[in-house]
């Protein structure tokens, strides 16, 4: 198994980094590596999985805390006997099996075999579901329906895998641990060989009469419809984690999670970034020379602005509180708009009369508009 990286090293960020630096990278890093953007790029995946697991870990004051302390045998149910280090109060927990794998019976000695039991519980596998959305699901949040493929605990053997009256009988070789070992003396003390139990085939248990349904594998493949509740907030890329939802475990292990990557499908007028909305409002010229007021998008609907005289095109007003919500806190990002003037191409002749008319009021020119121009260019440079 892989070593896991420091989660601050995964985000590339400083131990004392702040909420905002945390999040900041988290963003920076996840576009990067998103799937749209590296198709068919397995490494790009493995690292798009791996800063998500680190945000969800440090943006989580209680979460970021116990990593500090702890590092990742913090949420390892496994470190210590269990529960990570709140187990090893209670004894020695998961050291047994350390010894026993070391020194054999519990004696002192050496071991061939550096491997874990199979015959032990067994975590079920992750299971991975992309989702669409739209733009106003993922701001307001939305309850979704999905249906899963996968391996569900068969009904008719509980799971078992014997047929029903049979039952199931520890393996005589191995005695129910899955292996069999075999002891040399050295003259260095004992060495003990562990290997895989042949007639049981490492499960530690043998199936006489396998069940029918599910011809003795104890699962069945099912398609379970299941509810997502999608919070008001999430973004593109976002990866929502279902605890228990993935594969089931074996032999008494926990059913693994099933990860949702959700990819939300572009707005016709906002563009976003974190939980603030971009978008532009068209103007005409009259608008923007005399103020008055105007009618500017939101996602809960249209609201009116009061727009100042001598509006520039380009200019950019913010609406606050008028973006997406915030996941972790009670508020909500803000709105910013930008003015742009719309400049009529077809006018009639008195629109164009009126226009000269406002020209000569302004004491402009208009017809030596572009002599004025590049005589002033002339000027500047002494010619």
């Amino acid at each position: 198994m892989a070593v896991k990286r420091d989660y601050y090293e995964v985000l590339e960020v400083d131990k004392t980094a702040s909420e905002d630096e945390i999040k900041k990278a988290y963003r920076k890093l996840a576009k990067k590596y998103h799937p749209d953007v590296n198709q068919g790029n397995k490494e790009a995946e493995g690292k798009f999985k791996e800063i998500n697991e680190a945000y969800e870990v440090l943006s989580d004051k209680d979460k970021k805390n116990k990593y500090d302390q702890f590092g990742h045998s913090a949420f390892d149910p496994n470190s210590f006997g269990g529960g990570g280090f709140e187990g090893f109060s209670g004894g020695f927990g998961g050291f047994g099996d350390i010894f026993d794998t070391i020194f054999g019976d519990g004696g002192f000695g050496f071991s061939t075999s550096g491997r874990s039991r199979k015959s032990g519980p067994q975590r079920g596998s992750d299971l991975k579901y992309e989702m669409d959305i739209s733009f106003e699901d993922a701001a307001f949040g939305i309850k979704k329906e999905i249906n899963v493929n996968r391996n569900e605990t068969c009904e008719t053997c509980k799971g078992t895998g014997a047929k029903e009256g049979s039952g199931v009988e520890n393996c005589k070789t191995c005695g129910g641990s899955g292996e069999v070992r075999h002891i040399q003396s050295s003259p260095f003390g004992r060495v003990v060989n562990v290997r895989t139990c042949e007639e049981c085939r490492g499960e530690g248990k043998i199936i006489k009469n396998p069940c029918s349904a599910c011809l003795g594998r104890g699962t069945v493949r099912k398609t379970r419809k299941i509810t997502i509740d999608i919070p008001a907030g999430v973004d593109n890329g976002s990866i929502l984690t279902l605890r228990g939802e993935g594969e089931p475990g074996q032999k008494g292990g926990p059913n693994g999670d099933l990860y949702i990557y959700l990819k939300v499908k572009p707005h016709k007028i906002f563009k976003r970034d974190g939980y603030d909305l971009f978008c532009e409002v068209p103007v005409s010229f009259a608008q923007a020379a005399l103020g008055g007021r105007i009618r500017v998008p939101t996602l809960e609907g249209d609201t009116d602005y009061s727009l100042e005289e001598g509006t520039q095109t380009g200019t950019t007003y913010k609406l606050k509180g008028k973006g997406v919500q915030n996941l972790k806190r009670n508020s909500k990002g803000d709105l910013y708009f930008t003015v742009k003037v719309r400049i009529p191409k077809k006018l009639s002749e008195k629109q164009k009369e009126l226009l000269r008319q406002f020209a000569d009021a302004s004491g402009e020119n208009i017809g030596d508009l572009g002599k004025s121009f590049f005589g002033k260019v002339k000027d500047a440079f002494g010619k």
